[in-house]
């Protein structure tokens, strides 16, 4: 991979992350959406560059190319909250409310279909 498709890479990454954001997706549905959708692995290592790559071999090259790609998802994330950190801290704090919500939406449904059947029952 060349220096300027290395970049190209990590740029559409960023891109397909802030889409993501836009549509307030966790990191993790973010790395979901873009495994399934853009064929962008989830990390396998978040470590990016591997200390030590075994030199004089093209299948060498190939699998540390494979770890770099797919590492630098998580990566990308990790530099955009380095770089953002005040805007990360409100979106994970606006995603902690959300799923705060969510839960409390889903127990007030569940209580109601408890007392549906319970009145169910009574009737019958």
């Amino acid at each position: 991979m060349g220096e300027s498709s290395s970049a190209s890479y990590i740029r559409m990454v960023q891109h397909l992350i802030e889409q993501c954001l836009v549509f307030q997706m966790s990191k993790d549905e973010c790395m979901e959406a873009l495994a399934k959708h853009a064929d962008i692995k989830p990390v396998i290592t978040s470590t990016g560059i591997p200390s030590s790559t075994p030199k004089n071999t093209s299948h060498s090259f190939v699998s540390w190319s494979v770890r770099y790609m797919v590492s630098s998802c998580v990566a990308v994330w990790k530099e955009l909250e380095k770089e953002n950190k005040e805007f990360f801290q409100a979106y994970v704090k606006d995603q902690a409310e959300k799923a705060m919500e969510m839960e409390a939406v889903r127990r007030i449904q569940q209580m109601l279909a408890e007392s549906a059947a319970k009145d169910s029952e009574k009737e019958d």
